[in-house]
């Protein structure tokens, strides 16, 4: 294939390489199991710059949501809980699911009930800015829930309700 794309036939390599040099570019073969292989003219430095620059928006493009974990104990206070919202909150602002654990020690564990009502008014709280992933588990020592960041859904402007 030439510089542009067009097919120039098949040819023995070393008038190949001749066009290339004739041309300033450079053979790149692009599919070598191919009966007969397949090459491209073109400015390999230039390929090369262009690759990396499409890796990198892709790369800026896309968001890794990572898997937070916020602990408790279930003999929390209300202040600490309240900066443990807060914590979440802003965790999940930033586009992270949070785990969120109850974190039992000692005869604690006997009574599971508590966890539960803690993670029920964790969820409670944050109800415009979480959706629950998976509901509240025991296993082991500790009983999690995992919170993912809510689908925000725009809501109707002025004109569009005038419009209706």
């Amino acid at each position: 294939m030439g510089e542009k794309g067009e097919q120039l036939g098949i040819m023995p390599l070393s008038q190949a390489l001749e066009t290339a040099r004739k041309h300033n570019l450079d053979l790149v073969e692009v599919a070598p199991t191919a009966v007969p292989p397949v090459c491209r003219l073109l400015d390999y430095g230039k390929y090369k710059y262009e690759q990396a620059k499409k890796e990198r928006e892709l790369r800026r493009s896309q968001r890794v949501s990572l898997l937070r974990e916020v602990r408790l104990r279930p003999k929390i206070d209300n202040h600490d809980f309240e900066s443990k919202i807060r914590s979440v909150r802003k965790l999940l602002g930033g586009g992270d699911k949070v785990k969120v654990t109850v974190r039992f020690r000692g005869r604690e564990i006997t009574h599971p009930e508590i966890g539960w009502r803690l993670l029920q008014r964790m969820s409670e709280s944050l109800q415009g800015a979480a959706s629950i992933a998976r509901q509240p588990v025991i296993e082991g020592r500790s009983m999690t829930v995992i919170l993912s960041p809510a689908v925000t859904q725009k809501t109707k402007t002025s004109e569009e309700v005038k419009g209706s």
